[in-house]
């Protein structure tokens, strides 16, 4: 294996064409509405699961989980293969094919007339996104000059968590209005214009003469997958379980097996020594930490506003819309901070400001006023939003610009794991005090506080590692 693929900052072997069209900014809000889209649709499935289940489909218990994990799972999987992929074979057409099979899985589970077809659906989708988001960062980060970087890598961070949020608006208003089926009807629709709009706009890419890493594509998905896996199942079968248990001693097995095989090939699709670079090591970890604690308070928020405030699902959408505002603002002023404390000092605060929302949740009661309620993922959130551009931008810094796709699809990878993670550990709180489909609000604020409390520890500790990695 050559040392050269951890050169830091490398050009690429020219440069991407056709972006005249709509020019550099163009592309960035182009990316960021591809990013935020795909972000959405996993926000917004939770919503559907009452009334899928009270469907004709009449699904099962195992069958919902599927219908809800197969995006998620193709998705987290597949984000570093699809990268290394776009790397290789140009990214615009693997964009155009990511978004294709998106809206394709989307209409398709939208007129799925069986449980089966519907999670083929879904599964379909999420490889599509897989394809597509690594593409988004990509192409964003070659196509945007070095000095606007920093603001184009903030804007796109903040898409991310904006298109979380608005999932659960649109997914809110459409499942109001509409049976299930409009939710992935909206969704496959929105990926068939995103199609049309990159199709004509998108900047093209040279290819790289490297053949792809099979095995290694293999491998490191098998890994994810028995890792996202365990964390789904934890939550059902109990984190002790003969079940649980050995799919996190098989992703540990098989992500050994990939680091061994990925030492001796030439081109590996992800080499294990760039994590002795310490923007790579921090942007990975630290964007798993932020969206752990992010997911786990989405996990929450649409249950405690029915609950404690009478909500519809609708009206708890458009309840949490404003903390967007929040994380857009402080991801817009993450830059110019940068520059003026450096990027460590930043990190460090923005971590500050979502352990501080992360602990001010565990004083939320039944009783807490909307506006007292909307300050903590609000802090939280604009934490986020400081901490993740420059770590986010770490990562693609320190990797040569013709890996942008492969630092996309790590950057990924690791907001994935991260969200099952999050999600993971509220679910095992509200399941530890018996929160249900019928629990009371005083239920749900007791559950709330002790998982806040556990959370809130566990990202303050992974957050000084996090910190002290950064440069």
């Amino acid at each position: 294996m050559k040392t050269e693929h951890l050169s830091v900052g490398r050009a690429a072997p020219g440069e991407p064409t056709s972006a005249k069209r709509v020019g550099a900014g163009g592309t960035v809000a182009l990316m960021s509405l591809c990013a935020g889209t795909l972000q959405a649709m996993a926000a917004a499935m939770n919503l559907a699961v009452p009334s899928i289940a009270r469907s004709a489909l009449h699904p099962g218990p195992t069958a919902l989980v599927w219908i809800v994990d197969a995006y998620l799972i193709a998705f987290a999987c597949l984000l570093v293969p699809g990268g290394a992929l776009a790397d290789r074979l140009g990214r615009k057409g693997v964009l155009l094919a990511g978004l294709g099979l998106f809206a394709g899985g989307g209409l398709l589970a939208a007129w799925a007339g069986s449980v089966p077809l519907l999670i083929a659906g879904r599964l379909v989708a999420g490889v599509g996104a897989a394809l597509a988001l690594p593409v988004t960062l990509g192409l964003l980060v070659l196509v945007v000059p070095q000095a606007g970087r920093p603001a184009a890598v903030a804007t796109w961070t903040a898409s991310l968590a904006v298109g979380g949020i608005l999932g659960n608006v649109v997914g809110g208003v459409v499942l109001e209005l509409l049976p299930w089926q409009g939710l992935f009807l909206v969704f496959g629709t929105a990926g068939a214009l995103l199609l049309l709009a990159c199709a004509r706009c998108a900047p093209r890419t040279p290819r790289r003469a490297v053949p792809l890493d099979a095995p290694g594509s293999v491998l490191l998905a098998a890994a994810i997958v028995a890792l996202v896996h365990g964390l789904i199942e934890g939550r059902e079968r109990g984190w002790t379980s003969a079940w649980v248990l050995g799919s996190f001693a098989a992703a540990v097995a098989v992500a050994a097996v990939y680091v061994r095989v990925a030492l001796r090939r030439e081109h590996p699709l992800l080499d294990p020594r760039v994590f002795a670079l310490r923007p790579v090591r921090a942007g990975t970890a630290g964007v798993a930490v932020a969206f752990a604690g992010a997911f786990a308070m989405f996990y929450v928020n649409a249950q405690y506003l029915t609950l404690a405030h009478g909500y519809s699902l609708a009206l708890a959408g458009f309840a949490i819309a404003p903390i967007a505002v929040a994380m857009t603002l402080a991801s817009r002023s993450s830059g110019r901070l940068v520059e003026r404390w450096g990027a460590k000092r930043v990190v460090a605060l923005g971590f500050a400001g979502l352990v501080a929302g992360l602990g001010a949740f565990s004083f939320v009661g039944a009783g807490t006023p909307y506006a007292l309620y909307l300050l903590c993922p609000a802090l939280a959130l604009a934490g986020i939003g400081l901490a993740l551009p420059p770590l986010s931008g770490g990562i693609m810094a320190a990797l040569p610009a013709d890996r942008a796709g492969t630092g996309s699809g790590l950057n990924g990878a690791a907001r994935e794991v991260g969200s099952a993670v999050g999600v993971a550990a509220m679910g095992t709180a509200l399941g530890a005090h018996a929160v249900g489909s019928g629990a009371s609000a005083a239920a749900l604020s007791a559950a709330m506080d002790s998982g806040f409390r556990v959370v809130a520890v566990v990202v303050a500790l992974a957050a000084v590692l996090v910190v002290r990695w950064t440069d």
